[in-house]
């Protein structure tokens, strides 16, 4: 009897200490989350992969970016800019999808070239956008404009334009100018490209010349050097592009409110609103062309905490006073996305299913022959 007695008791009292324990452990557990939690980059030196040459408009885009990031990171890091040009900017991505370690300490600048090759499908990609982490987007806008030469004196005599000979100086049907191509083949333009353009400088000049008579060039190009055009009477907006609202549909863009986004476009051509695997495609392009043509990512497997800490340094940077006319000159009259709406953007331009990539790769194919193979991505 006295020896279960002291069993029983001694059970008991095992479980209390057992008990006691593990309540210990969750007190600590709680005590030490903020400290596991903490994010501090203080001393260390961060690297933003930045794709392309130096420069150029992205480049831009990331210098003006990085100081601000990283004064607002905590224990303000040094941020340096880091250039991999090559391969269109897959040489850079890939890099950054290989090597870069998920601490924080490594992010990339995208743009609008490093997506295309990826929704294509291009052989040359091995980095993967469903895998990384958005800090922020970076959206602009484009508008289309025609030579007062064809007989049309607003977007609301866009329908004449079917029968029109109708010619556009490209960069190629790959670039950036895939988003205009779509849309003039779902406006049922017959426009005939001329390729070999460096730049949508190049296709303006031409188009000032008169060796074309339709062209299209970004916000900023547009209101710096079209509209003064456009004031003496040689050339006619026809609409923008438009914005990406964060209910996911393309709304006005705030730049030119006046003119139709490219959906009204379409409705006053067709009557009805886009659909079909045409338009799909072309919504998902100009996503990742315009709407969120740069963009600033952590790499596979960085903890939500680090990724929590980027996000709020670039609400931060945005937040500042005179931020807006700071960065009107780089990033334009556009509302910078950030954390999840900047993921909301970025999940748009990759959402594209397999009819309407298979349709776009084969309108390519046929119509220019770029040379795409489908595949799985």
């Amino acid at each position: 009897m006295h020896n279960l007695k002291t069993t029983f008791i001694s059970s008991i009292t095992r479980s209390l200490r057992q008990s006691l324990a593990a309540v210990t452990i969750g007190v600590g557990a709680v005590a030490l989350a903020p400290l596991t939690l903490a994010v501090d980059f203080s001393g260390n030196r961060i690297e933003m992969i930045m794709p392309f040459k130096e420069g150029g408009g992205s480049d831009t885009w990331g210098r003006f970016y990085a100081p601000k990031l990283a004064e607002q990171l905590p224990g303000s890091p040094v941020m340096v800019v880091k250039n991999i040009p090559g391969g269109g900017s897959t040489s850079g991505a890939n890099q950054f999808q290989l090597r870069a370690k998920p601490d924080g300490g490594d992010v990339l600048a995208s743009s609008a070239s490093t997506m295309f090759p990826y929704i294509l499908g291009d052989r040359r990609v091995r980095y993967d956008y469903k895998e990384w982490s958005a800090v922020l987007a970076s959206p602009t806008g484009g508008v289309v404009y025609v030579s007062p030469d064809l007989g049309i004196d607003s977007v609301a005599d866009i329908a004449k334009l079917k029968d029109k000979n109708l010619m556009f100086a490209s960069q190629g049907a790959t670039s950036m100018d895939l988003v205009t191509l779509l849309a003039f083949n779902l406006l049922d333009m017959d426009v005939k490209a001329v390729f070999g353009m460096r730049g949508r400088g190049e296709g303006r000049l031409a188009f000032e010349r008169g060796e074309v008579n339709i062209d299209a060039q970004t916000t900023s190009a547009f209101i710096k050097k079209v509209q003064p055009l456009v004031d003496e009477g040689k050339a006619i907006p026809l609409f923008s592009y438009g914005v990406l609202g964060k209910d996911g549909k393309i709304k006005r863009d705030p730049n030119f409110p006046n003119l139709p986004h490219f959906v009204e476009a379409y409705e006053m051509v067709h009557g009805q609103a886009p659909d079909g695997e045409a338009f799909h495609a072309w919504k998902s392009f100009f996503v990742a062309g315009y709407a969120a043509q740069k963009g600033l990512f952590l790499p596979k497997g960085t903890p939500d905490n680090i990724v929590q800490a980027y996000r709020e340094a670039a609400a931060n940077v945005i937040a500042q006073p005179g931020f807006a006319s700071e960065s009107e000159d780089v990033l334009g009259n556009y509302e910078q996305a950030i954390g999840n709406d900047a993921e909301m953007m970025f999940a748009e331009a990759l959402k594209m299913d397999k009819a309407a990539k298979t349709w776009v790769i084969n309108w390519l194919n046929s119509e220019y022959n770029a040379g795409l193979k489908l595949s799985s991505n």
